[in-house]
Order: structure tokens, then sequence, then C-alpha cells
């Protein structure tokens, strides 16, 4: 059986599709153990100097991950659900079920657009911008990070922008 070839950035020369899989597999899994290692607690015992670094990045993007995984998975789910067609001969068991219908909707509407985030908030760690804050390039914070991972604003910032949008709405 023959593999396609693509280029190596390390190198000009070809290498098979296969063998860059298992070497992205491997870092993959490597990465996975460091973060099997490192708990909430570890990471808010880290020194500030440790701020983002490699480890606490791979914490976060497995996190990112797993939740974006676990959102994927409602969405599936929703969508069964939805497909299910129930009888009901009674209009206030209809009116009921249609509402739980609406209800479940809207959920998958606000985690369509976690989603988005979570998908930004990976390409930021790939960028090496993640746990910085967009408007003063402030550290976020472990903690805000560990309780919200796709904030993108650091606590004083994001309480800013939350009186500027009561005081002239949204």
């Amino acid at each position: 059986m023959t593999y396609p070839l693509y280029r190596c950035k390390a190198s000009s020369k070809a290498a098979p599709r296969k063998q860059i899989n298992y070497f992205r597999e491997t870092e993959m899994a490597q990465e996975r153990n460091a973060v099997g290692a490192m708990t909430e607690a570890k990471l808010l015992k880290m020194p500030i100097k440790d701020y983002m670094n490699d480890v606490q990045l791979a914490f976060f993007r497995q996190r990112l991950i797993d939740m974006q995984n676990e959102l994927l998975k409602n969405a599936g789910d929703t969508t069964e659900h939805l497909r299910e067609n129930e009888v009901v001969p009674d209009p206030a068991d209809r009116a009921t079920i249609e509402e739980e219908h609406a209800l479940e909707l809207r959920t998958r509407d606000r985690e369509r657009k976690l989603l988005k985030k979570i998908g930004q908030s990976i390409e930021s760690i790939d960028s090496g911008d993640y746990g910085w804050c967009e408007e003063t390039g402030e550290p976020i914070g472990v903690g805000r990070l560990l309780a919200r991972p796709t904030a993108t604003l650091s606590l004083e910032a994001q309480e800013r922008r939350e009186k500027v949008q009561k005081m002239f709405g949204d």
C-alpha cells in the first residue's frame, strides 16, 4: 500500500502521511499525559513566572477540547431527540412537548455560540495569545480561565465593558 506524500516542515523531503500522523499522535499522547498529571490545584500553585507555559496551555487545550466534544455530543443527542415523532392527541401535552423542544433548541443555540468561542480559544492557544486580555494585554489569570476557559478579557476589563453596556445599552 502506498501513502500520499506530503512535505515535512523540518525538511524538504517528502514523508508518508501515515508517519506524520504517527508523530502527531505521539505528540498528542505526551500532551495528554502531561495534562493528565496536572490538576487545577497544581495549576493554581504554579508561580506567576510560569504563566501560560506549555503545561498550562496543554491543560487548557485539553479542557477546551473536552468541552467541545461534550457540546457536540449534546447536539447529536438533540438531533436524535427532535427526530422522534411523538403523536400525542391531547393539545396540552402537545404544547408541553413543543415548549420542551423550543427550550432545547434555545439551549443548543447558546451552545453553538459557545462552540465558536471554544474554537477561537483553541486558535489563540495555537497563536500564543491565549490567557492574555484582548484590551489591556495583561494576564487574564489562571483562576478566571479555570472558571471560564473561553474568557478573552481580564476581570477588570470585563467589568468596565459591562458598566459601559449597562450605561449605554447594547
